[in-house]
This record gives C-alpha cells, structure tokens and sequence, in this order.
C-alpha cells in the first residue's frame, strides 16, 4: 500500500510540475480575436458547409448525422434485440426497459389522459437531446466551403435547431388538447403562447453557454492546459442530463394540463330552483 501511494503522489507531483512548466514557458500561440471566435460559434458565418449544394451551418450536419444514429440503432434493436427477450432480462433489455418505463411513467404521472402518444415523443425528444448533446465529446470534423476545418457541435447549440425542438413539442402539446377537448384545446394552448420561445432558448442557451465557455477556456494558453477536457466533459454531461429532463418534464407538465377534460357545468332548471327558494 505504501509503495503503491509513494508511486502515484510522484506521478501526480510530476504531471502538476510539467503542466506548470508549460504554463510559463510555452509561448502563446496566434489564436485570433476571441471576440470574432465567439462570434463565429453564435452565428455560424465563417464556416457554412456544402450540403448539396446549400450553405448549411455546421449544427444541421450534426443533426443529420445524430438522427442516421439514432433512426439505425433503433432499427437494429427492433430486429435483432426485441425479439431475443426473456423474463429474466440481460443487462441490455434491463436498460431498455428502465429507459421506457422511466418516459411512460413520467408521462402518465403528469398527464393522466391521451398519454400513450406521450410517453413515445417524450422519449425520442429525451434520446434526441442526450445524444446530440454527447456528440460534442466526439469532436467530429468536417470542411468548411472555405476549405478550413470545422468541428460540429451540438445540434441544439444552433438557434435553429433549438427553435424546431421547442416549436415541435408545443404542437405536440396542442396536439393533446385537441385529441381530448377538440378546438378548446387549442384555446387552451395557445394561453402559453410565450412556452414554445422559452423551451427553445432555454435548451440553446444552455447549450450554448458550455460552448462559448470551452472556447473561452481554449483560447487562453494557461488554461489550455487539462481544463478544457474537464470543462468540456462536465458541461457536456450535465447539460445532456438537465436538458434532457427540463424539457420533457415540461412537455409532459403543459400536455397533461391542456389535455385534461374540461368539466361540463351543471345546469338547474328553473322548477328546481324555485322549489329550493320555496323550501
């Protein structure tokens, strides 16, 4: 035990003196403007890429490529997984069971009507967000129509994507207080005109914050060092996780208010009334 202690204090203390040494002597690199870097990541108008012959921002490429993975993982589980299950489940069917019974309790305990439909898009838009979220740890790089190197980002880390994300799941929504209360459901839902602008630009501030900030921590040599692998993966992963759940417990919430049946009002004849005023 004490040997195996004296040797990782000494690789510790040697990796803290290196990483010292290169704080002090490594010259600043040529990193440009951070103001137009940061700009840049916001606005996307330096490094649109060819999609087809259409200038696309970097976040839509993502968003293919994150739907192709989810679409075929699906695929793949429906053909070859679904039908090997057992009632003793495997460590796998035990996941993906915990995953569907985590979404279809969620949605029945916040909207006990016309959740069946729920409980699936809450899942898929959870998936969604989770994996496009994590698809900034990979760092996948693409070419610009200038021809330089792009990294692709999270997919709702464009104002873009986050806009159809938060519009969907109010039509979603709406779509809910249709089902149950036909046209006044649609009264209903349109009360929280201001949902589908806040469920947007919270998952694209969010998104976005963890973004600017590794950029900010990038870009500076004495944080260069390390912190950016620490920054970068703790925001990833807590954003995929905040995000995932803000958004559809929120769906799940505004579902289960609009599609509550309304209340049908009793009326009184007028013989009943005057027999009570009578008594």
């Amino acid at each position: 035990m004490k040997k195996s202690a004296l040797i990782f204090t000494s690789v510790t203390v040697c990796i803290m003196v290196a990483l010292l040494l290169g704080i002090i002597f490594i010259e600043p690199a040529e990193t440009g403007d951070i103001t137009e870097t940061m700009k840049d990541a916001v606005l996307h108008e330096n490094d649109k890429i060819d999609f087809f012959g259409l200038p696309v921002n970097p976040g839509f490429i993502s968003a293919v490529i994150v739907t192709a993975i989810v679409v075929v993982f699906a695929v793949l589980v429906r053909i070859f997984a679904i039908p090997r299950f057992k009632l003793k489940p495997g460590k796998f069917q035990l996941l993906l069971e915990t995953m569907v019974d985590f979404f279809d309790s969620l949605a029945k305990q916040n909207s006990p009507h016309k959740n069946g439909f729920l409980g699936a898009y809450i899942f898929a838009a959870g998936t969604y967000i989770f994996v496009s979220t994590l698809l900034e740890l990979i760092g996948l790089q693409w070419t610009s129509i200038a021809g330089e190197s792009v990294t692709l980002g999270a997919p709702l880390a464009d104002i873009n994507g986050a806009i159809a994300l938060g519009v969907l799941s109010y039509l979603v929504i709406m779509s809910g207080g249709i089902a149950t209360n036909g046209f006044v459901g649609v009264g209903r839902t349109l009360k929280e005109f201001s949902l589908p602008i806040s469920m947007s630009f919270r998952l694209f501030g969010a998104l976005l914050s963890g973004l600017l900030v590794t950029e900010l921590v990038y870009h500076f040599i004495a944080l260069s060092f390390v912190l950016p692998v620490i920054v970068g993966v703790l925001f990833t992963l807590l954003h995929a996780v905040i995000q995932t759940y803000v958004l559809v417990m929120l769906t799940s919430l505004f579902y289960g208010e609009v599609s509550e049946p309304r209340k049908k009002k009793i009326k009184k004849s007028k013989r009943g009334l005057n027999a009570a005023a009578a008594k």
